[in-house]
């Protein structure tokens, strides 16, 4: 039997071989349904991974509050409910801090949403930055806050209302391409401020939003400027290993503050990294579901051009199952040779798609920060549901061939 399926898949090679062209044509849906799905599978995993240090970097330890809903099904939307909310302040933050105890550290910036905010320096200029006024205690509580160079402004520069500036990686590198930016002053808004430090890239960069725009300046220099902003946002870092208790007591606090009873839902949003990150793995799941549906119509077209061909291959080769069958061969021989023969087909488009979307994603991964990367699970689900694709398109022509006449069959011309 084994020597039997040898001798069959040798013959289906060497019939590939004869017709080059045909053969590259009918499985050239499998390669683009099967490269499609492997693309896919590699773009989400490298999406998935950079997003993951994204939301990671900014500490596994810390918990982010606000009044908006940060994840969810309705992500990038705000619902009526949540603009009826009262905003977080000062002092909820400061009230944090001070009756939480599993809360190490706590950090509350504020933002003016009215405007889109500019910096300038000379004739240079980058617009839509991540403008906020916070306290020195960010660069506490945010792991992604790391100085490349300079330092972070002190509490007596906040209190003092001093204008003093630290720069993403990006805007820095835009600002100021060929000199320092230490010691420098540039214009945000038409303000100046002096140049103190720089925030090194962080991981992940290509994730939700881009944290290497940020441009921070001391909480009380900016209500200063803005005395009209009002959206402030906390983030706590718990105590090590305390995370869930700080959390609760964060809540409590809020719920406190703000008049909401303890049997009532938040008013707010308070979500930790992890749960972060699983949110936003259901909603990759989800993508990736309805990618791969769509993907499977390319299959579906490329296993009816296999079938269409191998029904061909039989009408061409009727004389030769005669001789076959003349000879000896059963009816599961003849059906063998051509299921393997459409499996050699289609698993070699699938091989042929396993390497186009490798160069791909090579060339992807060189050329952007996308961490793009072709998991095992793919390249083997390709190379198997390419196989399955000639298995079961196969069948019918080959039940046809092993059926044939042997008599009928010699006498075809």
């Amino acid at each position: 039997m084994a020597q039997a399926h040898r001798e069959n898949m040798i013959q289906a090679l060497e019939t590939l071989r004869a017709h080059k062209l045909r053969s590259f044509l009918t499985v050239l849906g499998v390669v683009i349904g099967v490269g499609v799905i492997m693309l896919v599978a590699a773009l989400l995993a490298g999406f998935d991974q950079n997003v993951t240090e994204n939301i990671t970097g900014y500490g596994a330890d810390t918990a982010f509050v606000s009044r908006f809903d940060i994840m969810g099904p309705r992500i990038g939307r705000v619902s009526k409910e949540e603009r009826l909310r009262k905003p977080l302040t000062l002092e909820d933050g400061e009230a944090i801090q001070e009756l939480c105890p599993a809360a190490k550290n706590v950090a509350v910036w504020v933002r003016h949403w009215e405007d889109i905010h500019k910096a300038r320096y000379r004739d240079n200029e980058v617009s839509a930055i991540d403008f906020r006024g916070a306290f020195p205690s960010f660069a506490l509580v945010y792991a992604n806050a790391t100085l490349k160079e300079g330092r972070f402004f002190t509490q007596a520069e906040n209190l003092h209302r001093e204008k003093v500036v630290v720069l993403g990686e990006s805007v820095s590198d835009s600002l100021f391409p060929s000199i320092p930016p230490i010691g420098k002053e540039l214009l945000i808004d038409g303000s100046p401020f002096l140049v103190i430090g720089v925030i090194e890239k962080p991981k992940g960069g290509a994730g939700l939003g881009d944290e290497d725009r940020r441009v921070l300046i001391p909480y009380y220099t900016f209500r200063k400027i803005y005395p009209a902003s009002y959206e402030h946002n906390i983030r706590i870092q718990a105590q090590k290993g305390q995370l869930d208790l700080a959390v609760d007591q964060t809540r409590e606090v809020l719920h406190r503050r703000r008049n909401v009873g303890y049997d009532k839902p938040d008013d707010f949003s308070i979500q930790t990294s992890q749960q972060a990150v699983e949110q936003f793995h259901a909603i990759v799941a989800m993508i990736a579901l309805a990618l791969f549906v769509l993907s499977s119509i390319g299959l579906l077209i490329g296993g009816v051009g296999v079938m269409n061909i191998m029904l061909v291959s039989v009408t061409e080769r009727t004389r030769e199952i005669g001789v076959r069958k003349a000879i000896g061969a059963r009816r599961r021989d003849i059906t063998w040779q051509f299921l393997l023969e459409a499996m050699t087909l289609t698993g070699a488009g699938g091989v042929l798609a396993i390497a186009v979307t490798s160069a791909l994603v090579a060339a992807i991964r060189q050329w952007t920060e996308m961490k793009a990367t072709v998991p095992l699970w793919a390249v083997l689900a390709g190379l198997g549901v390419s196989i399955s694709i000639g298995l079961i398109f196969g069948v019918w022509p080959a039940v046809k061939a092993a059926r044939l006449d042997p008599v009928e069959a010699l006498r075809y011309e």
